[in-house]
């Protein structure tokens, strides 16, 4: 029996050989279904549920009680970050790395059919595609807890009560969440194909200082810092991979006012990290470790913005380069017009009897 290709890629006529690269390739999604599945089955079973749930539920909670006769309602669990949390990231890494894929399948590579883009516009779409979906569900969920936790309202919580700050639920199961997607980006090189060193290496830049970077900021005790900072970076990418979408349709002419926008949040979110950093690290919390956090975020602003005006004039420079080889092609593939006095020639021509219009020479009628 043929095994029919799953989710995550393409269909092909032929079917790979079993346990080939191709095969865990076209069936990753598939596979790796099945590797968590056996995970959340082991909470069925009673001797496996105590090793499952270590890698599916939250653990390390500093308070919280059940419902009971006398709080019918529970009491609200805490967290705090340990060590349990890295066997979740794994159990979401999988969980990632399956969700990309129905994304890829069922949305995006059902719309870049119906509109026959380019090699590069395709990488560009799907890339921008799948980040879009990432940032705009760290953005809700991050201005969720915000909200509710009332960060935005009172901001002095950032720093009153440093290092005791437990989380909630969503808090930390945000931060566990925002790890596992940073740590999938690398086994889906692999699934992609991805295998020259110009389109690999910023990638992997990105997931391995996303994952670090958060990681320094959960288990140092700043997560409502970070919380903070990361829903308005992710603000600040969700436009921006937004408006690169708008380009993949549309023509770059009619994106210039997009970018001034654009361009203006990104100084505005960064002018606004370095606020709120020196406001919580400097004024707020102080010590030793907050000065080396705090240099460590202005020194990342700084890179970030040096980066950011580095791109612009690099793509600048693109587009006069594509303007002047697509002026130059027009120029030779345009045919030479011809002049009046060529036209009437020929008409002088044509009414002349046969034998005195000119024809060529016997010496070129016999060298045809």
């Amino acid at each position: 029996m043929a095994i029919k290709p799953g989710l995550g890629r393409k269909t092909s006529n032929k079917n790979p050989p079993i346990l080939s690269h191709e095969f865990v390739i076209q069936n990753h999604a598939d596979i790796i279904s099945c590797v968590a599945m056996v995970f959340v089955v082991g909470l069925m079973n009673e001797s496996t549920a105590a090793f499952a749930s270590a890698f599916i539920s939250l653990h390390h909670n500093v308070s919280g009680e059940d419902p009971s006769r006398e709080q019918p309602y529970g009491k609200a669990y805490t967290y705090i970050a340990g060590i349990k949390d890295y066997c979740a990231i794994f159990f979401y890494t999988l969980t990632c790395i399956i969700m990309h894929a129905i994304i890829q399948e069922f949305v995006l590579d059902k719309i870049s059919k119906k509109l026959h883009l380019s090699k590069f516009k395709l990488a560009r779409f799907n890339e921008s595609g799948q980040l879009v979906a990432f940032y705009l569900l760290s953005f809700v969920w991050g201005a969720h807890v915000l909200l509710k936790e009332g960060y935005l309202g009172q901001v002095a919580q950032l720093w009153e009560g440093f290092p005791d700050h437990p989380m909630s639920f969503l808090h930390k199961f945000y931060f566990v969440v925002q790890l596992a997607y940073y740590l999938h980006m690398l086994p889906e090189l692999y699934f992609q194909k991805i295998k020259t060193k110009e389109e690999q290496q910023p990638k992997i830049v990105h997931s391995i200082s996303g994952f670090t970077l958060i990681v320094l900021a959960y288990t140092l005790s700043f997560q409502r810092l970070a919380l903070v900072l990361l829903t308005l970076h992710y603000f600040s990418e969700l436009l921006s991979h937004v408006f690169q979408l708008i380009g993949v349709f549309d023509r770059e002419e009619r994106l210039a006012k997009l970018r001034v926008v654009n361009n203006a949040v990104f100084f505005l979110i960064r002018f606004a990290t370095s606020v709120i950093g020196v406001l919580t690290l400097y004024y707020g919390i102080g010590g030793v470790r907050s000065l080396l956090a705090l240099g460590g975020l202005i020194a990342l602003q700084g890179y970030l913005v040096f980066s950011f005006i580095t791109e612009q004039l690099r793509a600048k420079r693109e587009a006069k380069k594509e303007a002047k080889r697509e002026a130059k092609l027009a120029l030779q593939t345009k045919k030479p017009a011809k002049t009046p006095k060529d036209k009437v020639k020929r008409k002088k021509e044509s009414d002349l009897p046969e034998a005195d219009q000119t024809s060529p020479s016997p010496i070129k009628q016999k060298l045809k």
